[in-house]
């Protein structure tokens, strides 16, 4: 077998310059650099746009639980909302995490509002339609307006359709050639998958059944304290013993009723809407935390019995649901900071702060249960509305049942 050739040091240049070299990628271009006032316009641009859209989204996330609060049945819903809202600041300290679903809120309502701003005027082309027709019912004008009503309803349907089915934020509602970018989209293909992905994904997000859930036991849990109570309280005019004993029953509960339903909250657990001694344990790490939030939820009740002097309207009754939302949100927000802030200290406070901050805490629900009984002899609903308990139950149907 012959050996092969060595290849001898002056070849391997020319060896080397016949083999195929890579050829350099190019230059990628560089991107210019913004400057620095353009980019603090952009940024407070976009921050205050950011501030507004939540500002939105947490006026429409009231409305939407006072609209819920003022249905039957629906109502779970918006107590469920509230005690997840608090348990979340139990859980965490921040206020922040209290508005779940406040950016989703912000382009739901966005939707509605661009809609009905979208829809005046075929509104006026309407009415404008109507008086035709009234002039002249078989005239050439009334049929001139009702085929331009006709073709404006169908331009608007179709731009309210491309709007939401583009991502339904404020700006496409007003912009006219969404129908051209929802064309090209179908055409490309992928459209429904991608958008019946999208929706579903945003429905799953709400959450419904977990929120119906937690305001379902968050009323059976406060039923369970209040019913005893408020029923000898109820038997005050005939009995004043039995009275006087649900008086001091019901001074018990609402000591402890708040922290418990947010102990229901935080740990998604029924069982611990019943651990009184857990709270009472609690209240000795964070006694002015508990005595305050105790102290708001009760004077922020208070006013909404003045709501019940007189009947409302049924389709009136979501206004003094709003009422109630503004009123209660916060409470319910202040109750989990306590919770959250006895949670920090694993030790009690000394016992002279713990009895500092329990003493105002009784004037505070001796007033609240003297209102709850003259509010039986000035509501419409007479001794049943003892049983509302809008601060602890359901949020109360401000109409007749």
């Amino acid at each position: 077998m012959e050996a092969l050739p060595v290849v001898q040091p002056p070849l391997l240049p020319i060896i080397l310059e016949a083999l195929p070299a890579e050829q350099p990628l190019p230059p990628l271009p560089l991107s210019r650099r913004r400057s620095w006032p353009v980019r603090l316009v952009v940024g407070a641009y976009r921050l205050i746009g950011s501030v507004l859209e939540w500002l939105f989204g947490a006026v429409v996330l009231i409305v939407g639980l006072a609209f819920l609060a003022a249905v039957p049945i629906l109502q779970f819903l918006s107590l469920g909302y509230l005690l997840e809202s608090g348990g979340r600041v139990a859980r965490s300290g921040r206020f922040r995490d209290a508005f779940i679903g406040v950016r989703l809120a912000a382009r739901l309502g966005g939707i509605v509002v661009s809609s009905w701003l979208l829809l005046l005027p075929v509104r006026f082309v309407s009415s404008m339609a109507y008086s035709a027709y009234l002039i002249d019912p078989g005239g050439r004008i009334a049929r001139n307006w009702r085929l331009g009503l006709f073709l404006l309803i169908g331009l608007t349907a179709v731009h309210i359709l491309a709007a939401c089915a583009r991502g339904g934020k404020l700006r496409y509602f007003f912009w006219p050639f969404n129908i051209i970018w929802l064309l090209r989209r179908l055409w490309r293909g992928g459209y429904y998958s991608e958008a019946r992905d999208a929706v579903w994904n945003a429905v799953v997000s709400l959450r419904l059944p977990y929120y119906f859930s937690l305001g379902f036991r968050g009323f059976v849990a406060a039923l369970a304290w209040l019913v005893v109570p408020i029923t000898l309280l109820a038997l005050g005019p005939k009995a004043p013993l039995l009275g006087f004993l649900g008086a001091l029953l019901l001074a018990f509960v609402l000591l402890y009723l708040p922290f418990l339903q947010m102990r229901l909250a935080e740990s998604n657990r029924l069982s611990a809407a019943f651990a009184w001694c857990a709270v009472r344990a609690e209240f000795k790490r964070a006694p002015w935390a508990f005595t305050f939030a105790l102290i708001v939820t009760l004077a922020f009740a208070l006013p909404l019995y003045l709501l019940k002097i007189e009947m409302v309207p049924r389709e009136a009754a979501w206004l003094p649901s709003l009422f109630f939302i503004a009123f209660i949100f916060p409470a319910r927000l202040l109750t989990g900071w306590a919770v959250w802030r006895a949670r920090r200290r694993e030790t009690p406070r000394h016992w002279t702060w713990r009895w500092l901050g329990w003493l105002p805490q009784l004037p505070a629900v001796a007033f609240y249960v003297l209102v709850v009984y003259f509010s039986q002899f000035t509501s419409w609903n007479g001794v049943f509305s003892l049983y509302e308990q809008h601060a602890f139950l359901l949020p109360v149907p401000f109409f007749g049942m």
